[in-house]
């Protein structure tokens, strides 16, 4: 089955994730089949960036975004609604 969910990037107490699209089975930093966005916690603002046409069509395909990853779509989904 395939999952949208976080991949841990950055240095040590500096984490910087990315949202990619993987085989449940892959681990957690391994292979992965695409990658959608970024996800920066450290930042106060636009700490989130997913291309939501990809994160939409992977959904589609029938992939499960994990909790984190479900919520992360929700905000982007609010704030590019709410944009001007």
């Amino acid at each position: 089955m395939v999952v949208i969910r976080l991949t841990r990037r950055g240095a040590k107490k500096r984490p910087f994730y990315r949202i990619v699209a993987a085989d449940q089975r892959f681990p957690r930093d391994g292979r992965f089949l695409e990658i959608l966005g970024t996800f920066d916690p450290l930042k106060s603002e636009d700490n989130c960036k997913i291309d939501m046409e990809k994160a939409s069509a992977w959904i589609a395909k029938g992939a499960r975004p994990s909790k984190t990853v479900a919520s992360l779509l929700k905000k982007a989904e609010t704030a590019q609604n709410t944009a001007p």
